[in-house]
């Protein structure tokens, strides 16, 4: 991801019901949500809810798809990767006491419900 593009993804991320949006995606996984149904978690109308989800889109850090009348959205993880990597790329400078927390983070991230190994 170049700086242009993150700019991008940290202007769409940068107003709270995108911030929402992305987060709600994200927990959803793959499958992602209909449109009506994120619209009721963020609790916004389906007119600002288009408005939003076009900004995430265009920033690459959600996509959608059709089912049926329904349409579909999800994260992009590819996008919201790729966006982590741009922040982490620079930053630790070999330096634990900044990449640490990010590496402890990403564990916790990874462990799943009654996983006793990384607790």
């Amino acid at each position: 991801m170049g700086e242009r593009q993150a700019v991008a993804a940290f202007a769409a991320l940068g107003q709270d019901h995108r911030l929402r949006i992305v987060r709600a995606l994200v927990t959803a996984g793959p499958d992602g949500l209909a449109a009506g149904v994120l619209a009721g978690e963020i609790g916004v109308s389906g007119t600002n809810l288009s408005f939003h989800l076009k900004e995430l889109s265009h920033a690459g850090l959600i996509q959608s798809r059709r089912e049926g009348r329904s349409v579909i959205y999800s994260a992009a993880f590819q996008g919201l990767s790729d966006l982590i990597q741009f922040l982490m790329r620079d930053c630790c400078q070999g330096r634990p006491e900044v990449w640490t927390p990010a590496i402890e983070a990403l564990a916790a991230c990874l462990c799943t419900p009654g996983d006793t190994a990384h607790a």
